[in-house]
């Protein structure tokens, strides 16, 4: 699963354990374990592993502040310019986005 190299970092610490992607159908399972990489063409022996607690669509307006804490202990207006900036979209609260929440694998 490809994150911004920041995001890693979070992801390291467990300050991020939740990602929202913008997939027409989900390309990650419940209890799949997915390399974190940073390229398409990183080696992923190389790379840590994420396992999907949790797979689901939502509304981004019904996304909460605790949500967003999940995603990298940001508020949730951080989060929307994050989001912005990450996807090149701009926020509507009417899209549906796919939900992952995970914990680093072994952790």
């Amino acid at each position: 699963m490809l994150f911004k190299k920041e995001h890693v970092k979070m992801i390291k610490t467990g300050k991020k354990t939740m990602t929202r992607r913008l997939w027409k159908k989900p390309h990650a399972k419940i209890g799949g374990i997915y390399p974190i990489q940073v390229t398409m063409f990183q080696p992923k022996t190389e790379c840590p592993l994420i396992q999907a607690t949790a797979v689901y669509q939502q509304r981004l307006g019904d996304m909460t502040e605790k949500d967003a804490q999940k995603e990298g202990e940001y508020t949730l207006e951080e989060f929307k310019e994050v989001f912005e900036k990450v996807t090149k979209t701009v926020w509507d609260d009417n899209q549906v986005v796919w939900v992952v929440e995970f914990r680093i694998e072994g952790g």
